[in-house]
Parts: structure tokens; C-alpha cells; sequence
């Protein structure tokens, strides 16, 4: 089934995509840790539903920002099919994703779990660069609860790290932000190992969020295992590489001038003419499957590890309803094995080297 024909059929299949509801077999449950409820995946002491939400694309990057009704409403929308897992920062707009979350998950808050990132300065809303002082990570914070219409971040991030600042005195800010009750747990976005394990030894990381999908594998080179190792769920952005793993763009795809894409290595031509044989893949075990390529794709994430939480973002109703639906989208052992042998074989260009991981982004 491709994106197209899932979107026109959409309205008729609303109910069976909801997080936790009815599925084909118990061999359908994406695999969880051992002592977590079935069906729920864990962020240090937080449960979650395996599929979050992103909320980045609401506030632009990869579009124009949307309008905050719409996105309220999506969220919502989120909630009523079992997301309770959202992720922001305040860097997002600046700032306004986290109020929309804010607006819309204020009379859910119980429900769910909010996680957004620190790690910049401004000027009003312009970015000044990286900041991760001390005190500046309290006057962000502070600015986020306010957003966030909250008085407790669940999860909150280090955006990307401060060459100017050690990790160490990052992570000891945060255990006191959480010593006080104002933040739920710590983590971690797109850094080398040594210093996620010098955080870890000030501040148990609770999670890592970075690049990962059918695409771009790099945290295969030892950071998925780091995590699991010390006991870090993984959480990946970019699941469906900015869209691409959805079927949506094809070999003539130009990049809109001013967004995201036109900056990603893995969209120029050359690259993309070599990488949608990746698309072209998912496409076929999305028909084997009887779902879409993007289904395909966040299904082949879930099944990597039971510490893995992907958030795809979207700011299309329809596309929210498909994502979910990657849960009724089950794998056996052999399939896996066939899918990652074909996949591997696969060359493409553009994406990182395992050599970058040993360096801060």
C-alpha cells in the first residue's frame, strides 16, 4: 500500500490504529524490557507508548511554522489515539512548539510525558549560538515550564554541547534541576561516547536521542549498544530520514530553497538517486506487510532493540494516524535477517561515517 492510498482510506481505518488496541497476534507487541508493562517501552522510570510524537515540524524547519489551532488539535488528536510521549525544545521556532505542546496538552498533562531540550542563547528570538552555562540552563528551563504550562519537564535534553562548558557541570545542573522537582530526568542528543559516559557518571542518562532509520545507521556502530549497556532508552529523530522513507520524494526531488532538506548531504542528487533504493526496499516489504513504506520503516526501528522509542514528527492528521499504525506491523526473526542482508547491501551516500561519532555534534 503506498502513502497515497493509506491517506484516502485514512478516515475509514482511525480506530484500529490506536496505541494498545487490537492487533493480528501477541507476536504484533514490539518487544519491551523485561519487567515493563506490555505494549509500553521505558525511559528510566517513565512508561511509554513505543511511538512518540515530534514537534519540531509544527513550529517549521521543514515547512512553514503551522498555525497553532491546527497543531493543538493534532495533539490532541495524538492523545486520543494513545501517544503520550511528545517531544519539543525551545529552539524549535524559537519557542514555539513548546507553546503549542504547552496549550495542547494542558488539560492532559497527567496523561502524558513531555520532554524538550536546552542548549542555546538568544538575542528575542534570534540564536546567538550554544550556551550551557549554569545559570543560563536555569533561565531556560524556567522559560520552558512557563511555555510548557507545566511544573515539571519529564525528560530534558542537552541539545547539542557547549565546547566552552564540561559535560560534567551540564549533567550536575540537571541533578539539581531534578533534585528540586522541576525536572523529571536527563538527556542526551547527538554526542561522542566519552561524553555521554562522563554524564552518566555525574547524572544517570536516561536517554539519548540522535539520527537513526533504515537510512542512517550509524548508531549501529556502538552507541545502540553503549545505551543498552548502561540502561539508556535510544531515541531516534529523522526515523523516516525528513520524509524520504515515506515514499514521498522521487530521483527529480529538488529541495525547497530555505528548509531543512536543502542542507542534508543524503538529498542532493547523486545521493538520492542512489538512496531511494533504500525507499524502494521498504516499498517492497511494505506490500509483502499490507502497509506503507513509512510503516515499514518505523516497525524495522522498533524491532532493532527494546530501548528504542522513535518520535516521528508531522504536522498532517493522516500521517499521524499511518505512523501509529506501524505498531500492527510485526517482523519475525528469518524476516528481519532477510531484510537486513538485502538492506545492507544496499550502497548510499551521504550519510555519516563512524568516525563521527567520536566527536560532539
Amino acid at each position: 500500500m503506498n502513502r497515497r492510498s493509506f491517506l484516502r482510506n485514512s478516515t475509514l481505518l482511525t480506530a484500529a490504529f490506536a496505541l494498545g488496541g487490537n492487533t493480528a497476534s501477541t507476536a504484533n507487541t514490539p518487544r519491551t524490557m523485561p519487567g515493563t508493562k506490555p505494549g509500553k517501552r521505558r525511559i528510566s522510570g517513565m512508561e511509554v507508548n513505543p511511538i512518540g510524537l515530534g514537534c519540531m515540524s509544527m513550529a517549521g524547519v521543514y515547512n512553514a511554522a503551522m498555525p497553532k489551532p491546527d497543531m493543538v488539535r493534532l495533539i490532541r488528536l495524538a492523545v486520543e489515539h494513545g501517544v503520550d510521549f511528545f517531544d519539543t525544545a525551545e529552539v524549535y521556532g524559537p519557542f514555539y512548539s513548546e507553546e503549542i505542546v504547552g496549550e495542547a496538552l494542558q488539560p492532559h498533562r497527567q496523561r502524558v510525558r513531555i520532554a524538550t531540550k536546552f542548549g542555546f542563547g538568544y538575542e528575542g528570538t534570534r540564536v546567538t549560538g550554544r550556551n550551557s552555562k549554569p545559570a543560563h540552563i536555569r533561565t531556560a528551563v524556567e522559560g520552558s515550564l512557563q511555555r510548557l504550562r507545566t511544573d515539571r519537564i519529564d525528560l530534558l535534553y542537552l541539545h547539542r554541547m557547549d565546547p566552552e562548558v564540561p559535560i560534567e557541570a551540564i549533567a550536575g545542573t540537571v541533578k539539581d534541576l531534578i533534585g528540586e522537582g522541576k525536572v523529571g530526568a536527563f538527556g542526551l542528543s547527538e554526542v561522542a561516547p566519552d561524553t555521554i559516559r562522563k554524564a552518566h557518571a555525574v547524572q544517570p542518562v536516561a536517554a539519548l536521542q540522535s539520527e537513526y532509520s533504515m537510512l542512517e545507521r550509524v548508531m549501529e556502530h556502538g552507541i545502540l549498544d553503549l545505551c543498552a549497556e548502561l540502561g539508556i532508552a535510544f531515541v531516534p529523530w529523522g526515523p523516516l530520514c525528513r520524509g524520504m522513507l515515506t515514499g514521498r520524494f522521487g530521483a527529480d526531488y529538488v529541495p525547497e530553497p530555505g528548509l531543512r532538506r536543502a542542507g542534508v548531504p543524503y538529498f542532493t542528487p547523486e545521493a538520492l538517486a542512489a538512496n531511494l533504493r533504500v525507499v524502494d526496499l521498504a516499498r517492497q516489504w511494505a506490500t509483502r506487510k499490507q502497509a506503507t513504506p513509512g510503516q515499514v520503516a518505523l516497525a524495522w526501528l522498533l524491532a532493532q532493540a527494546p530501548h528504542i522509542i522513535p518520535i516521528p514528527g508531522t504536522t498532517n492528521e493522516a500521517h499521524l494516524l499511518e505512523n501509529i499504525g506501524a505498531l500492527d506491523v510485526a517482523f519475525t526473526g528469518p524476516e528481519l535477517e532477510e531484510l537486513r542482508a538485502t538492506l545492507q547491501a544496499i550502497p548510499t551516500i551521504g550519510c555519516r561515517t563512524p568516525e563521527t561519532l567520536q566527536q560532539d555534534q
